[in-house]
């Protein structure tokens, strides 16, 4: 009896052993850095928006483009949505598009959200993950500045204030 207790307490002992030292070893080797840099070109997406119209990323060429990736759940990501919605209505004929991605909801939450705000501004979902994968997005609200190139201009993570969200677009502005 004793004999079994310590084979199974030693075993026990040897699983949490090897599950610390995984967690120490995945946590030490992963890839900090993020995925997508500044000064670099933008991995180019496709997705749809609300309305069922395609968005493609290197579409916007010549424009630039203010991406904010978000979620309905995180309210530092509604409390900038009418800044974002304020300055696109002034921006967009000045060649600054903006391009909301959100991460992984359903069409209804989403409408409904954007409802809500009188959103104007093309919103897609980016259903798989795919997007938000690609340009390493954690944690939310975080925004990609992208000029008339295409390169990425700057990367911003945590809410904005109204005057952030202009200061932005004029730096993209064409």
């Amino acid at each position: 009896m004793k004999k079994r207790r310590l084979v199974m307490r030693t075993a026990i002992l040897f699983i949490l052993a090897a599950a610390v030292a995984y967690t120490l070893y995945a946590n030490l080797t992963k890839d900090n850095r993020m995925k997508v840099e500044v000064g670099k070109q933008a991995p180019d997406f496709v997705l749809i928006d609300m309305e069922g119209e395609k968005h493609k990323l290197s579409d916007y060429k010549g424009q630039g483009v203010f991406l904010n990736f978000w979620g309905t759940w995180c309210k530092p990501c509604e409390a900038e949505m009418p800044y974002i919605n304020n300055q696109y209505n002034h921006y967009k004929d000045g060649g600054v598009q903006v391009l909301a991605v959100n991460v992984s909801e359903s069409e209804l939450a989403v409408n409904q959200f954007a409802e809500r705000k009188k959103l104007d501004f093309p919103i897609v979902i980016d259903t798989d993950g795919q997007v938000q994968t690609a340009y390493g997005i954690n944690p939310l609200p975080a925004t990609f500045l992208i000029d008339k190139d295409g390169k990425v201009v700057k990367y911003h993570t945590g809410t904005l204030t109204e005057s952030t969200v202009r200061e932005f677009m004029e730096k993209i502005k064409p």
